[in-house]
């Protein structure tokens, strides 16, 4: 593996559905954990609104900070499904059909039936490629280092792995960890901050969790190289015990 740095993510959640509570997103979880194993790590997410200016703005911005920008929501066929439009205004290119994407779209329904709202879903940015699947026939799409896919979690699942093979791979992100109940962080803070220290490739997490009859607290450390996040988590496991904690491997069981 090579030991160039990982290329970078982020993700731009579109869509008031969500800023008001009405929908709660689950693609946020899910990409964070597939880039992590493609060694994508993804470093920023963004909950924006159907606002013209503020999705031209938030691609354009987080394009030229990351390696690679996902976006999930707004392609719709609806008024507010302007997603796609933006894109294009945020690529300065004209949004306009897609030959394969309208050919396809209008074989696939009934004569009449390939109605205007429908064909604002096979009209793009110029020069887009299609993120095909057989969940619908309405595909996503990627122009440059943007990816642009559905809110709906099945669609854009089933999106991410069509697009999958054709993003670039890194070392893949792998994680490690040790819970101890009855153990607050504050007593454990110090200790952790001087082992984060001595582990700087190293993102080491602390979780406090609660139950019914007393809570604790998680550890977790994620990385490129498993064998640093198990030293590091076997001196968090040491320094658990020092302070009189019982440290079990892995995350804690649900509540």
């Amino acid at each position: 593996m090579s030991d160039a740095p990982n290329p970078t993510a982020a993700l731009i959640v579109i869509g008031n559905e969500v800023l008001s509570g009405r929908t709660q997103d689950a693609n946020l979880r899910y990409l964070a954990t597939r880039l992590g194993e493609i060694g994508m790590p993804l470093r920023e997410a963004r909950v924006i609104p159907d606002v013209a200016e503020v999705i031209v703005a938030t691609v354009n911005e987080l394009r030229a900070r990351f390696d690679h920008v996902f976006t999930t929501g707004g392609i719709g066929p609806t008024h507010d499904d302007i997603t796609s439009e933006c894109v294009a205004a945020a690529f300065g290119v004209p949004w306009e059909p897609h030959p394969e994407a309208w050919a396809k779209m209008a074989a696939s329904y009934q004569p009449g039936d390939f109605n205007a709202a429908r064909q604002r879903m096979a009209t793009m940015p110029r020069g887009a490629s299609l993120i095909e699947t057989t969940v619908t026939i309405a595909p996503g799409f990627s122009i440059g280092n943007v990816h642009v896919m559905a809110g709906v979690p099945r669609v854009m699942q089933a999106q991410f792995e069509s697009l999958a093979p054709r993003l670039p791979r890194g070392r893949p992100i792998v994680a490690r960890a040790v819970h101890a109940a009855r153990l607050p962080e504050g007593r454990i803070a110090e200790g952790l901050t001087a082992i984060q220290a001595r582990f700087p490739t190293l993102d080491i997490g602390s979780y406090p969790y609660y139950r019914e009859g007393g809570g604790g607290v998680a550890i977790v450390a994620k990385g490129t190289d498993a064998e640093v996040a198990e030293r590091a988590i076997a001196e968090v496991t040491a320094l658990m015990t020092a302070l009189g904690a019982l440290p079990v491997a892995g995350e804690p069981p649900p509540a």
